[in-house]
């Protein structure tokens, strides 16, 4: 289960995103088990950018940071270098003293550091209520933000499998798996949230996201400036889909503003072809008509994909003891979706129902439809069983079972196969 930082044994909030300790074992009792303490460099950026203040210090030896607030409590010293003699004591006592720090970001610090991320984060300018004002946040505010996170993650994962401007059902299963390492920080007030997403696993998803909002952002300005939506067609290259328009609505609507800001690991550097420094990208009330029309002319221009599909009858349904009739098949290769449905004329129908029986997998020619978000094939052609190991057989004998209620629903007042 994946939770955040904040409710440790709360439910998840963004699928794929865990819980992370505020700080390890680690850096909480540094030299206990060995585990190698950052580099200086890292923890500076880090501490830099999240607004620590540099307070002098030896030149060329350490320097002293002071956290962010009229309230900062105590200060690091931080080695310049990890050649300094004592530089492992310094950061070892620098982590310590985070741990052990009433700033806010100090966890995030440690977290950063424990495992190397590049950071989404994402804000909303909502008007202030008495609630919001004493630090507490409604429901359905928090919701609305996790889900506009939850869902513009899910765009740049998908980007970053394939462009396309509707991605639908596609590519879903691995886009997932690719943020399953992800981490999310706490969301004060309900109007900031963070991401870690780590580099080893999730830095194509942000370096794609990365991307794919600037684009989105400079088609919003085209046709708001002249009218035209061709921008948005060129925007698709960078990973611009219905998917991040519709989260950016979700983002953005029943605020006064919102915004989007990536910052790379500094422990990895900045990836090829990408900023140092990424600027943030904001959207406005005002560039919600501009996402909505680009999400409809997504859906409607995205064509539908030839295919060659393999995969196990899980349900087989028509109205009568004759005729054509509706298969439901579990996808095994060819197309990148979890499910399809195919109508099937009765010769066709009655091959599912024969490999069905036997435990055998199908093959089917046709079209995958974008309506439906791919997951519907038509003009299907081809059919036929396909021979599969004992083991995979047993597994799709397995399954029948497990969905005998359908076949027997289906096949009623049939002759048997």
């Amino acid at each position: 289960m994946h939770r955040s930082m904040d409710e440790p044994t709360g439910p998840a909030e963004l699928f794929g995103a865990r819980s992370h300790p505020a700080v390890s074992r680690e850096y909480a009792d540094p030299g206990g088990d060995g585990t190698p303490l950052p580099e200086p460099a890292v923890l500076t950026a880090l501490l830099h950018r999240y607004g620590w203040q540099r307070r002098g210090g030896a030149a060329g030896r350490y320097s002293r940071w002071a956290p962010p607030g009229p309230s900062a409590g105590a200060s690091l010293l931080v080695p310049e270098n990890a050649a300094f003699p004592d530089a492992e004591d310094l950061l070892a006592e620098a982590l310590t003293a985070l741990s052990r720090s009433a700033a806010p970001s100090a966890r995030d610090i440690l977290v950063s550091l424990a495992v190397p991320s590049d950071e989404v984060r994402w804000w909303r300018e909502v008007p202030e209520s008495a609630a919001g004002a004493a630090g507490a946040s409604g429901w359905a505010e928090a919701e609305e933000l996790r889900s506009a996170a939850r869902q513009i993650l899910l765009a740049g994962a998908l980007a970053a499998r394939g462009r396309a401007g509707y991605h639908g059902a596609r590519h879903r299963r691995k886009a997932r798996a690719a943020l399953d390492g992800t981490l999310i920080g706490p969301a004060p007030g309900g109007r900031r949230l963070t991401a870690f997403v780590p580099v080893d696993s999730g830095r194509a998803v942000a370096v794609q996201l990365c991307h794919a909002l600037h684009a989105t952002r400079e088609a919003v300005d085209y046709q708001r400036a002249t009218g035209g939506m061709e921008a948005f067609d060129s925007a698709v290259a960078a990973g611009a889909s219905r998917e991040l328009t519709e989260a950016l609505v979700t983002l953005v609507r029943g605020t006064e503003g919102a915004g989007i800001d990536v910052r790379w690991a500094p422990a990895a550097g900045t990836p090829d072809g990408c900023p140092a420094r990424p600027a943030a990208v904001e959207f406005s009330p005002g560039d919600l008509p501009a996402l909505r029309s680009a999400g409809a002319r997504y859906l409607r221009e995205e064509p539908a994909v030839p295919v060659r599909i393999t995969g196990a009858v899980v349900r087989l349904r028509r109205s009568g003891p004759r005729g054509a009739g509706i298969v439901r098949l579990r996808v095994l290769a060819g197309a990148e979706v979890a499910h399809v449905r195919v109508e099937l004329d009765e010769e066709a129908y009655r091959i599912a129902g024969h490999a069905h029986l036997v435990g055998l997998p199908l093959r089917v020619e046709g079209r995958l439809e974008r309506r439906g978000g791919f997951r519907r094939l038509t003009g299907a052609s081809q059919v036929a069983p396909v021979q599969v190991d004992e083991a995979e057989r047993d597994r799709l004998m397995k399954s029948l079972q497990e969905n005998v209620d359908f076949f027997e629903e289906a096949c009623a007042g049939e002759e048997p196969l």
